[in-house]
């Protein structure tokens, strides 16, 4: 039985949800690096992240779950697909902590000079291809 690495994760959560859902269509898989890094995030660059890996000859199978996941990855509470208002890109970073505005410059100003973590953040999506930011509707 020879294992190939299907995707590569910073965190455990995210690991453990497509790890699910593999199992749950009968693809066995296993994580690997996943204490390590779960017990320093910082070594997550170090040891290339956490690993999931599948069985070879499962492959196409737990490729076009994957697909499937990440094509539906992105959709509101109305069921609309979610994407960037500026360049209409669905790579996303969810749940981003924005410090933007003057309201979040002091908040970053009088955090650093306090030792404290920031008062004021705003939660936004984050387009990978623009760097655009804009609100969670809902």
């Amino acid at each position: 039985m020879e294992f190939i690495t299907l995707k590569t994760f910073d965190n455990p959560i995210d690991a453990h949800i497509l790890k699910s859902k593999l199992e749950s269509e009968g693809i066995i898989s296993f994580l690997f690096d996943e204490n390590i890094v779960g017990l320093n995030p910082l070594y997550s660059i170090a040891v290339g992240g956490i690993k999931l890996k599948i069985n070879r000859s499962d492959y196409e199978k737990a490729h076009a779950i994957l697909d499937e996941s990440i094509k539906n990855r992105w959709i509101s509470d109305a069921g609309e697909r979610i994407q960037c208002p500026r360049c209409k890109s669905e790579d996303l970073l969810s749940d981003y902590i924005s410090l933007r505005g003057t309201k979040g410059i002091l908040a970053a100003i009088v955090s650093f000079l306090l030792l404290v973590l920031p008062f004021y953040q705003n939660t936004v999506y984050k387009c990978k291809a623009c760097d655009f930011e804009f609100k969670k509707s809902g």
